[in-house]
């Protein structure tokens, strides 16, 4: 760094000066290409004006529309802009279209359209809609469906528009989108709410069929009628015919046409009576089928609303088994989490309360055995006399509970009944009692032995000699 800047120290200020403009131009223009390089991202199209180029005819370019991609925006020459392709929901709430019949509809549709990307459609667009609010654009489509929908509407009957729908969504899809494209939109969807008229004509079709019966009937009636004056005509021309004839035979003549009159006046009445009663006949059986699709329709009716209610009690009914099944597999779940941390609980307990107790036991046997072993000490290390110390120790309560057992006994209140026979040993009956109630005191001497002492022979003898009898109590010390 520093030989370079010394080199440039060294240089002609003029070259310094060229070459710092000339970086300075180099970085300048990789910074506008970088600036003016522009993207397009999918929900948009780019749209670049200005100086564009040449059709094939060699007419001047308007614009170039780019859909995905990226291209280079000239300076000065050229400009961009962006047109959204996000779909675009219009409301379109057509009334008193006026259809073939000239009978009003009303219908209540919504459409969706969007900026389309097709080549020649794109370009329609960003010569038409460039620069515009989505509220624009929308206010021009939605001019061009409702005269499209009236057009089509004005060349269908009403049965088609309202029975025939698919047919009427085609018509309506292919001429609104034809217009849209003109614009450089494209229809996405339709979507027709209902279709009403102001003079209830839909709701007259039903009694079409009935009101077309009683005007037939009304027609054979006025024939009859027709037929019976014709027949009373043609009668009274006869009668005149024959009178003019003959004067003479002006009695059977007139009785003939008299005759003939009331033939045809009867003829006349039977093709009426006949006529009424087709007519009524018709009627009536108009009436009655307009009655019978009264009835089907109500029937249909109440089995819907009878698959609702069940559908809708099914649902309850599950929805109502599905919560009580919910609610008790978490309380089982719960009662389960309570029991296994209650026996945990327990078991903690009861381990600690173990080792507390092994902890006592083994702190017990540990002092036992330094109290035994500080008494074996103190015996000068010989463990049989340290026993000996501890048994005499012990002598007296040993002795105490073994005096317990016969303490309380009052010899004062024991009777012996003693017949005066003697036993094997020669002793009679008073004297075993005495011996066993004296043997029954614990042997002292066995004890004493224990204890590593010598029982006095005023207490008795050691294990070598005889059973002694009570001696007299000497002064004779314990060793």
């Amino acid at each position: 760094m520093k030989l370079f800047l010394a080199s440039v120290g060294s240089m002609n200020p003029s070259v310094v000066m060229l070459t710092a403009v000339i970086v300075l131009i180099v970085l300048t223009t990789i910074i506008v290409i970088l600036s003016r390089y522009r993207k397009c991202p999918s929900d948009k199209i780019l749209v670049i004006y200005g100086k564009v180029g040449q059709t094939q005819d060699g007419q001047q370019r308007s614009a170039k529309c780019i859909h995905g991609g990226a291209s280079f925006i000239w300076p000065v020459v050229q400009a961009y802009e962006y047109l959204d392709l996000t779909p675009m929901s219009i409301q379109v709430d057509l009334r008193n279209a006026l259809s073939k019949q000239n009978i009003r509809v009303d219908v209540p549709s919504r459409f969706t359209v969007g900026i389309s990307t097709e080549t020649g459609v794109m370009q329609n667009a960003a010569e038409r809609l460039l620069g515009m609010k989505i509220d624009e654009i929308k206010q021009i489509a939605e001019d061009i469906i409702f005269g499209q929908m009236r057009l089509i509407i004005a060349t269908m009957d009403i049965e088609e528009i309202n029975s025939d729908r698919d047919k009427f969504l085609e018509a309506v899809s292919s001429n609104v989108e034809t217009e849209l494209k003109k614009i450089g939109l494209r229809l996405i969807n339709v979507n027709v709410t209902d279709i009403t008229d102001e003079s209830g004509y839909i709701v007259a079709l039903g009694k079409e069929a009935a009101a077309k019966a009683i005007n037939d009937a009304k027609i054979s009636v006025a024939e009859a009628e027709r037929a019976g004056a014709i027949g009373a005509a043609e009668a009274d021309r006869d009668k005149r015919v024959s009178v003019s004839k003959s004067d003479s035979e002006a009695i059977s003549g007139e009785n003939e046409a008299k005759a003939r009159v009331a033939d045809s006046d009867a003829t006349r009445r039977e093709r009426e009576a006949e006529a009424t009663k087709r007519a009524t006949a018709a009627e009536n059986i108009a009436k009655a089928r307009a009655q019978e699709e009264s009835f089907d329709a109500q029937k249909n009716a109440e089995e819907a609303r009878r698959q609702y209610e069940q559908a809708k009690l099914e649902a309850d009914v599950i929805v109502r088994t599905e919560i009580d099944k919910k609610r008790l597999e978490l309380e089982a779940e719960a009662e389960a989490e309570k029991i296994r941390r209650r026996a945990k609980g327990e078991a903690d307990a009861t381990l600690l309360k173990m080792q507390a107790e092994a902890d006592g036991a083994k702190a017990i046997l540990m002092k036992q055995a330094e109290g035994f072993a500080e008494l074996v000490k103190s015996a000068g290390g010989d463990p049989n006399a340290a026993i000996r110390l501890m048994v005499a120790d012990k002598l007296e309560e040993i002795t105490r509970i073994q005096v317990e057992a016969i303490k309380n006994l009052q010899i004062d209140k024991i009777t012996v009944w003693d017949s005066g026979a003697k036993g094997g040993d020669g002793k009679n009956t008073t004297a075993d009692f005495i011996s066993g109630l004296y043997k029954s005191i614990p042997p002292l001497n066995e004890m004493f032995d224990m204890a590593g002492m010598k029982l006095p022979e005023y207490l008795g003898k050691d294990k070598a000699g005889e059973d002694p009898a009570l001696p007299e109590p000497t002064d004779e010390k314990t060793a």
